[in-house]
């Protein structure tokens, strides 16, 4: 764009002047010193087409060279002259701005890393969250009805590691275990690296997260914990400490949500339990207090009875009236036939007698029938009840063992030897690319709004 606007207004200077003049060195000399003030892109153009004609007529005098400086010594002179103002011109333009936005800055941030800034050890640890394999302990059958053939062990526990670690609550419990801001405040440390003594709280965890990096394996679901202190030995303790207080939480939180879910089911069956003993309780009593150990199969055995009888009394009065009207009362078929029906009816009334009670209140066996199968009815479904709870405690004990994560150390806390950072030729040079970068987009900034203008 700069390039561009340089041209348009060196044409329209072209117009301008003759073409003489165009042609003439020293008309385009004076101009270029003219406007170097007020237009320095315009006047270094300018000074290209001088050492664009100065080309030209060298070139069409090369033959005649020897006689030109013979003739005229002082052109020659002129020309050095002119070109060595040409450069020192151009190259003036942003030497000064350069050196001090750029070089000087990079040479006093170069000797703070090198000679002032506080060296920084990492210790590093690589963790996984794994699960029991429940599946070893129980056969298919019981692993299908209970759903451990899935497990849910994966990126959301490793992600929940990693946010506890870079938690306010992690932070506390380092500042109470190992006074965190005691070590990354102390005097030996340069300014520029350290944490106030009387900072916030918020300040504090802004600073405990610029001193610890963790990162997750997509791959393997590995967390690699890395940490920086001012001392290889207190970098070994922070990560060694940081590590174990990962695994508390982990271990707590599978604990709290199986103990949770057992009690609640425990309880129901607990419940359900006491309800089947009462519904037990209840069909044994109404056995005793009738002496019947299946009312049902006693009912229908005493009909059976009643109606044999009952059939034979019908039978032998037939008899008897057929007897009565070829015999006399008195005689002895009819009256061997009498007392068989008196037997046969009296035997009756002692069978409907057995379902008489101790005050010899008759309860009839429809009464009993239907008192023993509403308790029957409960007692099964009290036993059902009570079946389905206990799979459901057991699902929840199964259960609560596949929550019980715990957290595997693939590498231990790592204890430094040689400080890592400030890695100083990568910062000084990092810091001197982007200082380059930014005077060269201000200067371009800068030259734009001046053509502007």
């Amino acid at each position: 764009m700069t390039t561009h606007t340089t041209e348009l207004r060196f044409q329209q200077f072209k117009n301008e002047i003759s073409e003489d003049q165009f042609s003439s060195i020293e008309f385009l000399m004076a101009k270029a010193e003219q406007i170097e003030a007020t237009d320095p892109e315009l006047s270094a153009r300018i000074l290209v087409r001088v050492n664009n004609l100065r080309k030209q007529q060298a070139t069409i005098s090369r033959r005649l060279e020897n006689n030109s400086v013979e003739k005229n010594p002082q052109h020659k002179q002129n020309l050095s002259k002119t070109s060595s103002n040409v450069v020192q011109k151009v190259s003036r333009l942003g030497t000064m701005p350069f050196v001090w936005l750029v070089l000087l800055p990079t040479l006093v941030f170069g000797i703070y890393q090198a000679f002032w800034a506080s060296e920084r050890f990492v210790s590093r640890a690589q963790v996984i969250v794994q699960q029991p394999d429940g599946m070893a302990t129980m056969d298919a059958s019981m692993a299908v009805l209970t759903g451990l053939g899935v497990s849910n062990t994966g990126v959301a526990d490793t992600e929940l590691v990693k946010a506890y670690i870079l938690s306010n609550d992690m932070l506390m419990y380092l500042e109470e275990t190992l006074e965190l801001r005691q070590h990354f405040s102390q005097n030996g440390v340069d300014v520029f690296s350290r944490v106030g003594p009387d900072d916030e709280w918020e300040a504090l965890f802004d600073y405990y997260l610029t001193r610890i990096d963790v990162y997750i394996d997509s791959n393997s679901n590995i967390v690699y914990i890395e940490t920086q202190a001012f001392d290889p030995d207190f970098a070994h303790t922070l990560t060694q400490t940081i590590v174990e207080r990962a695994e508390w939480y982990i271990n707590s939180i599978g604990h709290q949500l199986a103990e949770a879910q057992l009690t609640f089911i425990q309880h129901e069956h607990a419940n359900i339990e006491r309800r089947l003993q009462d519904a037990q309780t209840g069909l044994m009593q109404f056995q005793q207090r009738y002496n019947l150990l299946d009312p049902m199969a006693e009912g229908m055995a005493l009909q059976q009875i009643t109606y044999g009888l009952e059939g034979q009394i019908s039978a032998k009065e037939a008899e008897l009236k057929g007897l009565l009207t070829m015999m006399s009362p008195r005689a002895p078929k009819v009256i061997a036939a009498r007392n068989s029906l008196e037997a046969l009816k009296s035997q009756l009334e002692k069978e409907r007698g057995k379902l008489s009670d101790g005050d010899y209140n008759t309860l009839p066996v429809s009464e009993i029938l239907t008192q023993y199968t509403d308790l029957k009815i409960k007692t099964e479904l009290a036993l059902q009840a009570y079946t389905s709870s206990q799979i459901s405690l057991e699902k929840s004990r199964i259960e609560a063992y596949r929550q019980l994560k715990y957290l595997v150390v693939v590498e231990a806390a790592t204890k430094p030897h040689d400080a890592k950072y400030p890695d100083v030729f990568y910062n000084i040079t990092l810091f001197g690319v982007l200082a380059t970068m930014l005077f060269v987009i201000g200067r371009i900034i800068v030259l734009t709004v001046n053509e502007l203008k």
